[in-house]
Order: structure tokens, then C-alpha cells, then sequence
């Protein structure tokens, strides 16, 4: 029998096992037992081409085994096994055994004992015995008690063979016949093999079940004492049938390890008692060293199929865990918002259906996807902003939440509720049609007039000012850009996108961060080098003011691209253009318009180098109100004398390498 697709052991145990194998073979070959000539082979009853090891009655003594002797008539070959006589039906050579039936069970069919006079613990115990079933037989064991046994469901009654004073039992499986099933009333009687080896017999069977066993037959297992490799080859395969395509691993597994095992046993079980000087000898190694290989192979085995699928269990079980983690203080946090009136929450269903499932999409960036959603009642249009893998560890869904979930001003963008199911999260906003601020001011068919840009400007000087001062807690947005400025149907703008957000105490000038927030161009000095000030609000004002100076001129602040260096930087180049007069080269007009020059004005205020010369966010909504004619110009804000001017110019090339980086 072949057993594929399982185990394959590494080439050293495969070396050793043909080293014992051939070593089983010269052993044999030493031991020199039953040599039998082979004899011609015969016909008995109903059997064709019976050979050796059986022979017929009246053969030469040196045909077949005396044990296997057969008396044959026209139509039956019979077989004597201890004080039983058995009618042989078939003879399998490939497999060594033969199939075998009681010969009294015609005459007692309805109320036969066994006469099979070996006990079970004779095959377990001594494995050279002659004409004997498979080790995996399973046994009916009949029990005589002197009283009725109760409540034990093992024992099903006989009652054909009981009396008033003796009670007859049966009992099958494997270990049917040991000594701890016996009741204290009860002793042994009887007992008979049941079928080929692991034949399965329900545990409700009745005696009536048995009988059709038995008279089925069983296997009996030829020759033992001929101690050949085949014998052994054949007795460990013969118990195991051919695997399917519906065969399991583990079912693989299990069958290599015992026929492996099966084997080795039979020839250690033979050279237990070895019979000449060569057996003698090799009987310590044929018996210790097929032990170690087996071992061995179990403990490949075991950590192949156990420990190496235990050790993934473990690793994705601290990953769920990890997970889990996260997600509960995400859900402790969640829970605290919705005790505070804060905004709805809403189920991932919710979501697919307020999307119409995800049909129409308005944006993708880093954070995920942006659709578009209606809330009903009332046709309600919303922004839902799918979360993507890059915020599995919710701290931006928290901070989105916790800046914006209870903030009501016109001039901030309103959460309508979120959604936190597992790894899957959603936040809800009002919906602004008109887009981010970006395409308009850097579009020369979309571009707003200058009152407009102005009004735009309070507008959003407006809405970071109520996040700085307007709340309990002061909120630091850190990403101010024209991206994150929304536009309503009116075009009031509201500020967006609370992803980097953070929440401080009002009356706490300073910030302690450990890394640098915000977008390449917008970010205030001092978010990358503490030699410019401390991080505080002023950082949210630089900001600002490279947005409004974005807003005046139509150009992005930088420009790697630039024919000379001076223009690279665009607000280092109106500033010069400002101190000269030359404004007609600032904005491709003959002369520079009042409200674009008090944007670039105020602008350059707001991106000195050093925080504590910037203003404050209500300054700048004075100095956006005021006239231009109040107006002072701001100090240069850029390459002065600082004390590390290093500082300053790694600032500079840094910001400009990395926008470039990501043109390219």
C-alpha cells in the first residue's frame, strides 16, 4: 500500500530507515527459521492456488506450516485455531492474512458462543504468536455474572444463554476484554475477533448486531514466525487502506506513524528472542536505533503540524489582541462622545446605504475616499470620509472627532456623526459643494475677485481664531492650507480636515510635540527646528499667512522651478517686490490693487521666522478689517542675521527639496 501526499521524513532518517530495513533482512536471513520448500500449489474447496504457507492434509512434512495444515473437501477448506475450527473463505498473499468463519455458526445462528480460545492480552503481549488477528481487531468479550448488571451500557445482554442464576453479557471494542471493565460479579467466558482490523461497531449494539459480525468473519494474519521483511511489511501496511483525494492531513499523519511504527515493532518483537549468534548480536541496535528514528520523526512531525501551527496562532493571536486594543480605547472614547450630545453614530450599513453603496466618490487622498451621501429625512446631502488603512490606529479618527464632534461655528466645517465598526471607520460632514479653496485661487478662469478673496480671508481668520479662542480647550489645527479650506454654496469658506489636530489648555503657551505635523510649504518654522520659538498657535498663524499670500498672487509659495533662486521663494519675492515699489511685477498688472497688497502685508506678518513676532489671530482679523493705510510693513522675514543661520537656510532648502520630491 502507498500512502502519498503526507510526511516526507529528512534524507538522514530515509538513510537510516533503509539501513535498519536491510539489517532486518540479514537478520532474517541469519535467524534461518521455517525454511519450506515450496510445494505446488493445490486447490481446496472453493480456494484456487493455495501455496505455502499453507498445506493440505497428507502433504509431505516439508510443504507449507504444520500450523496452517487445511482439510479440504468438495466444497469447503477448514482450518483448526486452538480448540476452534474455522471455515477459510479467502487467502490475500499481498496482505498475509486470510479470512476465516466459525464453522458451528450455521447450526447456532440464533445463539452461538465463540470458541476462539486466545485471550486478546496474548497478541499485546507476545507478538510471535501464530494465526493471529490484526492488533487493531476489535473483540466481543462475553461475560458470566452472577447478578444483573445495571446502568453500565457497555454490557448488552445475552438472553438466549443466561439463566435465573447466571446472567450472560457482551462487550465490544479494543479494550473490551481488560481486567477495569469487568464488574465485580462478572468473569470471563468468552470472546471472538470482530471483522478486519478497525472495524467500527456502534456502541448501542445488541447481541443480535454482533451475530451478523460474526457471521461475517474476521482476519487472521499469517505467518509470524516466518520473520521475514515481507511478513513485517505486509502485517504494519495491511491495516491502513489506500488514500483518497478525501483523505485529510491528519489522517496522512497518523497512518505513517503507525505503519512506520507497526513495522519496527514487529521486527524488534522478533529479535526479542533471537535464535542464533548473528541474531544475538544485532538485537541491541536493530531494537534501540529503530526506536530513536521513530521518535524522531514524531518530534518532526509534532513541530511541523503542532508547534509551528500553534506558534501562527499565537502571533495572530497578539496581533487580534494589539487590535482589539486599539479599538477598545477608540470605543471608550466613542462612548464618552455620545454621553457629551456629541454627533450621531451610525452602523457600516448606515453608511452603505446613506452612499447608495459608495456610488458617487467626490476625492481620494492620503486619509482615504471621500463620497457623497443624502440623510433621510429631509434629503440631507453629506460628505462621508471613508478612513483608509493609514488611520487603522485611530488616533486622526479620534483627533477628527474630539476637535470637531461639538464645534457649531460657521466658519468650521460641521461633523454630522461617524461610524467605527471594527477596522472599518467613516466620518460625516456637511456637504460643501463648491469644493476646496485650491481650485479657484490657483485657476485664472475661476479666480475670485479681490473683495471676495478678501471676505474669504476674514472668513477663515475667523474660524482658526474660534478654534484658538473660542472653545474651552484651545484646538491647534497644524494644517492650514488651501486644500483643507472648504466652500460652501455661497462660498463662505469653513476650515476642514482635523487629522492633525490637537487639544490644549487655553492658558498653555507652549506645545510639547515629538514630531513634526503638517504640509510641506505651510509648516511654521519652529515645527522643525526649536531655534524659531516654541510651538503654540502662532504655528497655526504661519500658516495662515503663506495661505493669504497664496490667495493675493495666484502662485504657490514655492516654486523649485524658478529661472533664478530669488524667485523660488514666491513670499521673499514680494516682499522685495514691496520694499521697491515694483509692484507691476507682482501680479502681471500695472498697479498692485489696495486689498491685494494688505493681504501680502498681513501675510508677511504672519510668517516671520521667530513665533513671538508673529500676531495672534485676532490681530490679524483687525489688521484684515483695518485699511491698508494702517498698515505698517513687517520686518524681513526671510535670511536675516540670526544667530544660526544654518538653521534658517537648512529650513529653506529642506521645504524646497521635498516639493520638488513630490512633483517629480
Amino acid at each position: 500500500m502507498a500512502i502519498s501526499g503526507a510526511f516526507h521524513p529528512p534524507a538522514a532518517l530515509q538513510a537510516l530507515a533503509v539501513f535498519f530495513a536491510l539489517l532486518a533482512v540479514l537478520v532474517a536471513d541469519a535467524e534461518g527459521r521455517h525454511h519450506v520448500h515450496d510445494c505446488p500449489p493445490f486447490s481446496c474447496g472453493n480456494l484456487r492456488d493455495v501455496s505455502s504457507p499453507f498445506r493440505r492434509r497428507g502433504d509431505p512434512p516439508d510443504c507449507g506450516v504444520q500450523s496452517y495444515e487445511l482439510v479440504c473437501t468438495d466444497d469447503e477448506a477448514t482450518i483448526r485455531i486452538g480448540r476452534g475450527t474455522y471455515n477459510v473463505v479467502s487467502i490475500n498473499y499481498t496482505a498475509s492474512n486470510f479470512w476465516v468463519v466459525e464453522s458451528n455458526l450455521g447450526a447456532q445462528s440464533s445463539c452461538l458462543l465463540p470458541r476462539w480460545s486466545r485471550h486478546a492480552l496474548e497478541y499485546r503481549s507476545h507478538r510471535s504468536v501464530e494465526l493471529a488477528p490484526s492488533r487493531w481487531t476489535t473483540w466481543a468479550t462475553f461475560v458470566n455474572c452472577s447478578r444483573p448488571i445495571e446502568n453500565n451500557g457497555m454490557y448488552k445482554p445475552v438472553a438466549c444463554l443466561s439463566t435465573n442464576s447466571s446472567f450472560i453479557y457482551v462487550m465490544t471494542g479494543f479494550f473490551s476484554s481488560s481486567a477495569e471493565n469487568f464488574e465485580l460479579s462478572c468473569g470471563y467466558l468468552a470472546m471472538t475477533p470482530l471483522g478486519a482490523a478497525f472495524t467500527v461497531v456502534a456502541n448501542n449494539a445488541s447481541y443480535a448486531d454482533i451475530l451478523k459480525l460474526m457471521s461475517k468473519g474476521f482476519a487472521v494474519q499469517f505467518p509470524y514466525m516466518d520473520g521475514d521483511f515481507r511478513q513485517c511489511l505486509a502485517e504494519a501496511t495491511s491495516e491502513f487502506h489506500e488514500p483518497t483525494d478525501n483523505t485529510g492531513i491528519k489522517d496522512r499523519i497518523v497512518g505513517i506513524l503507525i505503519v512506520d511504527n507497526g513495522f519496527w515493532q514487529c521486527k524488534i518483537e522478533q529479535f526479542r528472542f533471537p535464535h542464533n549468534a548473528a541474531a544475538l548480536v544485532l538485537a541491541g541496535p536493530a531494537i534501540a536505533f529503530p526506536t530513536v528514528m521513530w521518535f524522531l520523526k514524531f518530534i518532526i512531525v509534532i513541530c511541523r503540524f503542532v508547534l509551528a501551527p500553534l506558534a501562527m496562532f499565537t502571533f495572530l493571536a497578539h496581533i487580534y489582541c494589539k487590535t482589539r486594543i486599539t479599538m477598545d480605547a477608540v470605543e471608550k472614547f466613542l462612548r464618552m462622545q455620545q454621553i457629551l450630545t456629541g454627533p450621531l453614530r451610525y452602523a457600516y450599513t448606515d453608511i452603505v446605504a446613506i452612499t447608495s453603496h459608495f456610488r458617487e466618490k467626490l476625492g481620494q487622498g492620503g486619509y482615504g475616499s471621500v463620497y457623497k451621501g443624502v440623510l433621510l429625512p429631509g434629503n440631507v446631502h453629506i460628505a462621508v470620509k471613508m478612513l483608509g488603512n493609514s488611520n487603522c490606529n485611530g488616533e486622526e479618527f479620534i483627533s477628527e472627532v474630539a476637535t470637531i464632534g461639538r464645534i457649531h461655528h460657521v466658519n468650521v466645517v460641521r461633523l454630522v456623526g461617524f461610524c467605527s465598526e471594527e477596522m472599518r471607520r467613516a466620518l460625516l460632514y456637511e456637504y460643501m459643494p463648491n469644493g476646496s479653496l485650491d481650485k479657484y485661487i490657483f485657476s485664472s478662469e475661476k479666480r475670485f475677485s479681490l473683495d471676495k478673496l478678501n471676505e474669504i480671508a476674514l472668513g477663515i481668520a475667523r474660524g482658526i481664531n474660534y478654534l484658538h479662542q473660542g472653545c474651552d480647550m484651545q484646538i491647534l489645527h497644524f494644517d492650514i492650507k488651501p486644500h483643507n479650506i472648504l466652500l460652501d454654496n455661497n462660498f463662505v469658506p469653513k476650515v476642514a480636515d482635523f487629522g492633525l489636530a490637537k487639544i490644549f489648555p487655553r492658558d498653555n503657551s507652549f506645545v510639547p510635540m515629538s514630531a513634526m505635523r503638517g504640509t510641506i510649504g505651510y509648516i511654521a518654522p519652529e515645527m522643525v527646528s526649536r531655534s524659531f520659538g516654541i510651538i503654540s498657535s502662532k504655528s497655526d498663524v504661519y500658516s495662515f499667512g503663506m495661505l493669504l499670500l497664496e490667495m493675493a498672487g495666484g502662485h504657490r509659495n514655492t516654486n523649485p522651478h524658478a529661472a533664478t533662486s530669488s524667485q523660488a521663494y514666491y513670499p521673499s519675492w514680494v516682499y522685495s517686490r514691496l520694499r521697491q515699489h515694483e509692484v507691476g511685477e507682482i501680479t502681471d498688472v500695472v498697479s498692485m490693487h489696495e486689498l491685494e497688497k494688505k493681504l501680502c502685508i498681513v501675510g508677511l506678518w504672519c510668517i516671520q521666522m521667530r513665533s513671538h513676532d508673529r500676531p495672534t489671530m485676532s490681530d490679524v482679523i483687525e489688521m484684515l478689517e483695518a485699511g491698508v493705510d494702517g498698515l505698517q510693513m513687517p520686518p524681513r522675514p526671510f535670511f536675516c542675521d540670526y544667530e544660526d543661520g544654518s538653521v534658517v537656510d537648512s529650513y529653506f532648502s529642506s521645504e524646497l527639496n521635498a516639493i520638488e520630491d513630490d512633483e517629480e
